[in-house]
């Protein structure tokens, strides 16, 4: 062994190693990647991609399968109305789940938003411009009671939008009498309300104002959470709250701002349903709950938070639609369907577990 410190020749002393010691820096072995795990990175890094691929094959199969009745302009339009009221609801229901909660109220407040807006519309003779914003605030009060119950009391937001869901129905039927208010009262007094029912033909495709209404709500929510530092904060609240305080963001604020504007949007939702139906009615929208978790989650949000769009959703939307459309002009019973959209949800939750472990 070679002694430690022996001065070196011009003086200076330094520290010597073993003799015949290994002096190699250390490597690591960089394993190649397999195909699956490539696509299992792509799939990562771009949310949208399945549920596009899944709507494009979607699309071709029905055309193959129906024909010419499914592939027409009329038909496709039909589909982008039918999906106005979930595309709505699935915005406010996004917002959510990229908190890594879920709200099971959300249809419960569309109905009571619609009720109050029609009821002092038609009912107490007040202005469509002033109950309409009358049902925006009292959809805001009611995402404002969501948040202080999650974000004040620490309650899961499952068990808190379950409890407010019962809440609201109630308070539903008890103003509405469990009554329906027909569309030509709606239309004589106050055609405000279904203003976004309205058609509009675009080379032989029919649209509403209100499909024009949800692609204008998802354009500007899409910015929202994409350019802006609210948007940012929202995805790392979902991602790990305890990260997020640490660096310096007021989680409570972000996830109760989240409730208030996620009830704003129902009441929005409301207006589209009115305009959807005609007349307004306490028992309508009653899938909407479920129809919104369906569009959130065959369009790629991961129900544990952080990842989620709102593209992605209004995909997610379509491939309902499409489904339940086809399926229909198939021949197929109304039973099937719901069979088919319940391994539709199943499918993409899978996928979702499968693709989240990239970053295990």
């Amino acid at each position: 062994m070679t002694d430690i410190g022996n001065a070196h020749p011009g003086g200076q002393a330094f520290e010597l190693v073993l003799d015949k010691s290994e002096n190699r820096v250390a490597e690591f072995e960089v394993r190649a990647k397999s195909p699956l795990q490539k696509l299992q990175h792509l799939l990562h890094a771009n949310p949208t991609a399945v549920p596009a691929i899944v709507l494009l094959l979607s699309v071709a199969a029905f055309g193959f399968t129906v024909g010419p009745r499914f592939l027409s302009l009329f038909n496709l339009s039909l589909i982008i109305q039918q999906v106005t009221i979930i595309g709505v609801i699935g915005v406010a229901q996004t917002l959510i789940v990229i908190t890594a909660g879920i709200d099971l109220s959300v249809g419960a407040v569309m109905v009571l938003c619609s009720v109050i807006m029609g009821k002092l519309a038609i009912a107490t003779g007040l202005a469509a411009p002033l109950a309409l914003l009358i049902g925006l605030a009292v959809g805001a009060g009611c995402g404002a009671m969501n948040g202080v119950l999650v974000t004040r009391l620490k309650l899961p937001p499952f068990i808190v939008t379950l409890g407010t869901w019962s809440i609201f129905f109630a308070l539903n039927l008890w103003y509405s009498a469990s009554e329906t208010i027909r569309s030509q009262e709606v239309a004589k007094t106050a055609p405000l309300l279904q203003a976004l029912g309205t058609p509009v033909d675009v080379f032989g495709a029919r649209f509403t104002y209100g499909s024009f209404f949800m692609l204008g709500l998802v354009a500007f929510i899409w910015f929202v959470l994409n350019r802006t530092a609210f948007g940012r904060h929202l995805y790392a609240v979902g991602d790990d709250p305890d990260a997020a305080r640490l660096a310096g963001i007021r989680t409570g604020r972000i996830l109760f701002a989240v409730y208030v504007i996620a009830g704003m949007i129902c009441a929005l939702g409301a207006w589209a349903l009115i305009g959807r139906i005609g007349s307004i009615s306490p028992q309508a929208g009653q899938t909407a709950n479920l129809d919104s978790i369906t569009a959130v989650v065959v369009g790629g949000a991961s129900l544990f938070g952080g990842r989620g769009s709102i593209i992605g959703t209004l995909i997610g939307a379509l491939i309902v639609g499409v489904f339940r459309n086809g399926l229909a002009l198939s021949d197929v019973d109304v039973l099937w369907q719901e069979f088919a959209v319940g391994w539709l949800i199943i499918v993409a939750v899978a996928l979702d577990q499968w693709i989240r472990k990239v970053s295990a």
